[in-house]
């Protein structure tokens, strides 16, 4: 198996913000009959956003990749949303797992209705680890873009506020679990959800606060 930590720890910061040479992340098609394919135009978008206010050079097609899958290990950074259940076999458990301790990185964005079933998920990952709400003041909220109140909300679900969720493994956050913000709605093409234009921008600029965290920790 490709040796991730090789490829990501030493080289990733050097590829993202090269001029010449582009790095991949990707959306994590998982099982149990959830829609791992909502938002189609969102994470295209945010790799724009990111290579135009960031000046990093993602590949503006993002892949497509299964948990248990050794492509996985190509990606600096996959992304994981939907509305319903979440399901990894044991050995798709595993592998995530040998992907996240390697240097991988997980964004997990709530689209409503994945809470119950990601947080049973994750625990097949890391049965000794939980997540916990990250403080305000965390370098994820403090990137290009400030957060001084930390994860923005951007659709209403159940009135609950928004929380960024973590998974930290030897000190290194390898999850980020946006929960009750919608993130991933909007980053998309502002005629999906026709939201106003600042509420794009917030989410578009976490976004990219957390991809440059992810590209620097």
């Amino acid at each position: 198996m490709r040796k991730l930590g090789l490829i990501l720890l030493i080289f990733l910061p050097v590829m993202v913000f090269s001029q010449t040479t582009s790095v991949k992340i990707a959306l994590l098609k998982y099982g149990g009959g959830g829609d791992w394919y909502s938002n189609p135009t969102s994470v295209p978008n945010l790799i724009a956003f990111c290579n135009d206010n960031l000046k990093t050079n993602i590949d503006p097609e993002p892949g497509t990749v299964e948990p248990g899958s050794v492509e996985l290990f190509n990606y600096a950074y996959v992304d994981l949303t939907g509305h319903g259940n979440v399901f990894f076999s044991d050995s798709e458990a595993a592998n995530l797992r040998t992907y996240l301790e390697s240097g991988g990185f997980l964004h997990i964005s709530d689209n409503y209705g994945i809470d119950q079933f990601i947080r049973r998920e994750m625990k097949k990952v890391f049965p000794e680890l939980d997540f916990v709400e990250l403080p305000n003041d965390h370098p994820i909220y403090n990137q290009k873009y400030r957060f001084p109140e930390g994860l923005p909300k951007i659709h209403e679900h159940d009135k609950k506020p928004a929380q960024g969720f973590s998974l930290i493994y030897k000190g290194r956050l390898v999850c980020f679990y946006t929960y009750e913000s919608d993130l991933g709605d909007g980053w998309e093409d502002r005629s999906v959800h026709n939201d106003p234009e600042d509420v794009r921008q917030k989410a578009l600029q976490m976004g990219a606060n957390i991809i440059s965290f992810v590209f620097n920790q």
